[in-house]
């Protein structure tokens, strides 16, 4: 099929933590013969820190900040089979959802795919009027990339018509065992921007537990931390490019993962870091969050904490050797079960079957034209 997808930038991870995903994603769908369209906007500096150049599994279409721009572009959707308008976009979300649905021809599929979906259910559900929420009832289909059944429930009480998390998973193209680097040389790692719905938590779970620990090594990746208040054994190297990220996670004795806040408390939700570490072979150390299970076995493949002083208590007891266990099994898991070739083949089989349906109701409603005016005559 031809997709017109609508999203925040694949060809930029700067400030943009759906790259891995939609990278992953796309890169599987166009192996399995779909040809997609990538429409990024040209915002907060992203183009001037890409970090991959445009790749030969999608086509990349990068637009000017203006509302003339957006709207060229979102005139293309009239060419596509199935058209997404991903959360997130970064400019103009509401005008896009409506200039890319309205250009989608009868017959395309109409898609929202959802990379945040605590965040966007939080804007829906005190706003009748909310153009998205207005627009659900006429999408074939909302995907989200996590969540689980309370997300589900949450848009098909909205209007959603159908719902389906599509979950983070591991490309081994880009995230693979490597050679430790000295320069990443830590006892936990943290990779992750400095965010409102995430800071809380990595004061508690990081930076609090280093500052109980001064003999051990903590390091700091990502932007916006300059300035934060942290203990003398923390290392803060700011933004980590995505070809530094399996060294990051391989070269520590164990790296952290920290959900926001709000991904947290909806569960179902495992970060691109967590499939990232995982597929590096690195030991994960996590937050606690409802349905780690379904990806990574406590204990075996992963390693959970409820707050701080777990972080710190695991930590202290982890040997090397178990470290390594702990990442040798959790590779073997991800690639066994959380490819995004996996997710690429369940995205296909909604596409198909949406597609079909969708066909099929067009031409019984046709018919029922057609009958009703031979009738008449």
């Amino acid at each position: 099929m031809k997709i017109a997808f609508y999203g925040s930038s694949l060809t930029s991870a700067y400030w943009n933590g759906a790259a891995t995903y939609y990278r992953g994603m796309i890169r599987a769908l166009a192996g399995l013969g779909h040809r997609v369209t990538f429409y990024e906007p040209d915002v907060y500096d992203r183009q001037k820190n890409r970090d991959i150049d445009p790749p030969d599994w999608a086509r990349v279409v990068v637009y000017d900040g203006t509302i003339e721009a957006l709207r060229a572009v979102a005139a293309q959707a009239a060419e596509a089979d199935v058209v997404i308008k991903a959360s997130g976009v970064g400019f103009e979300d509401d005008l896009l959802l409506a200039e890319v649905m309205a250009a989608a021809r009868p017959q395309a599929l109409r898609i929202f795919w959802d990379v945040d979906a605590p965040a966007t259910l939080a804007d829906l559900a005190p706003a009748p009027d909310h153009p998205l929420r207005r627009a659900l009832p006429d999408l074939d289909m909302v995907l989200t990339y996590g969540g689980g059944d309370p997300v589900v429930s949450a848009y098909r009480a909205l209007g959603a018509k159908a719902c389906m998390p599509i979950y983070n998973a591991l490309d081994p193209e880009t995230h693979h065992p490597v050679a430790p680097e000295p320069r990443f040389a830590a006892d936990l790692g943290f990779l992750g921007n400095r965010l409102p719905d995430r800071e809380a938590r990595v004061e508690a779970f990081f930076l609090e537990p280093a500052a109980r620990t001064p003999g051990a090594r903590f390091l700091l990746g990502g932007s916006g931390w300059g300035g934060k208040p942290m203990s003398a054994n923390v290392r803060d190297i700011g933004h980590v490019p995505t070809r530094d990220h399996n060294a990051f996670n391989v070269t520590p004795k164990a790296v952290l993962n920290i959900s926001r806040a709000s991904m947290a408390e909806t569960g179902f939700s495992p970060a691109t870091r967590v499939f990232e570490a995982a597929g590096a072979g690195a030991c994960l150390i996590t937050d606690y969050w409802e349905g780690i299970d379904l990806f990574l076995l406590p204990g075996q493949e992963v390693l959970v904490a409820r707050d701080g002083q777990d972080v710190a208590e695991i930590l202290s007891g982890l040997t090397p050797e178990r470290a390594q266990a702990i990442g040798r099994a959790a590779l073997a898991r991800v690639l066994r079960e959380h490819t995004y070739a996996d997710r690429a083949l369940q995205v296909d089989q909604l596409l198909t079957e949406a597609a079909v349906a969708k066909a099929a109701t067009a031409a019984a409603k046709a018919k029922t034209g057609l009958g009703a005016g031979e009738r008449a005559a």
